[in-house]
């Protein structure tokens, strides 16, 4: 029997999910696990206390100039070789999410290795630091975007501002090659993985972070609402927290929404970007 179960708006088609269909997606997903409520109130603690070690007068990084390093992995076949083309369009995306914010990235360098190690590698495992501590550039206000063909059924990950002091060489953002625009991954392939994991690398959390049950805004930004759990598809509107204000934030580019429904960033999103970068990276 085929079971129908959700309902999604892809566009101007309107199609009903299976079951199959909606684990499928649920498959496609961030690396970045989920603070716990200890977890997330001992790092917001932790920057409250960094930004006032800078001191009152202290710059702020109310938007900036980010350089990036792109890293093309490919295996020893050659799969995976991106063109500047690729690199250009995805840096291009992020320009258009982040200008709001006053944010923008140049390229600075782009190079290819040939690994196959490196080029299924998954997070915490050897062939991502192996990777990383190889290729890494530059200080902590550079992003360092790897792309290749990674597995665990994950379209990327990210690490975190405060990471960095900790572990710099581990430092920046990983992604499904075919993620980038006008690659192969179905439903994920205008660039906004690119976007979402880029929100990690610069302090943000999935807008689904501590669920129902709030604790300080649940990923730490007053005006993203209270989510239950991840949507996926383009669910249109969705209130999985009747008893707490505003609909699911489902065309935030922090939560698991297909590319096409990805479409902003909050207000308060990008307050929190500035207080993170200014503490953990800005002249760092």
């Amino acid at each position: 029997m085929f079971k129908y179960v959700n309902l999604f708006l892809a566009g101007s088609s309107v199609y009903m999910a299976s079951a199959t269909d909606l684990d499928n997606l649920r498959r496609h997903k961030c690396g970045v696990r989920d603070l716990n409520e200890a977890e997330f109130l001992a790092a917001e603690e932790h920057r409250v206390q960094t930004l006032k070690g800078l001191g009152a007068n202290a710059p702020m990084a109310n938007g900036a100039t980010i350089g990036v390093y792109a890293h093309t992995i490919t295996d020893s076949k050659g799969n995976g070789a991106q063109t500047r083309a690729d690199i250009d369009a995805q840096i291009q995306v992020l320009n258009d999410a982040y200008a709001p914010g006053n944010w923008k990235f140049v390229l600075k360098d782009w190079d290819t290795t040939a690994n196959d190690s490196w080029y299924t590698m998954s997070p915490g495992k050897p062939a991502e630091t192996q990777c990383k501590e190889a290729l890494r550039q530059g200080g902590a206000g550079d992003l360092n975007l790897y792309a290749a063909n990674i597995g665990g059924g994950l379209l990327g990950w990210a690490t975190f501002p405060k990471d960095y002091t900790s572990a710099p060489l581990m430092d920046g953002v990983v992604v499904l090659t075919s993620s980038f625009p006008g690659g192969s991954a179905k439903d994920y392939n205008e660039g906004d993985t690119g976007t979402h994991e880029v929100g990690h690398w610069m302090g943000l959390y999935h807008t689904f972070q501590g669920g129902c049950r709030e604790f300080m805004g649940g990923d730490g930004v007053e005006d993203t609402p209270a989510e239950k759990e991840a949507n996926y598809g383009c669910p249109g509107t969705v209130d999985s927290c009747p008893d707490e204000p505003g609909n699911d934030p489902t065309t935030n580019f922090m939560d698991y929404v297909y590319d096409a429904c990805m479409t902003e960033f909050t207000p308060g999103q990008f307050a929190r970007i500035t207080e993170e970068f200014t503490a953990y990276r800005y002249g760092k």
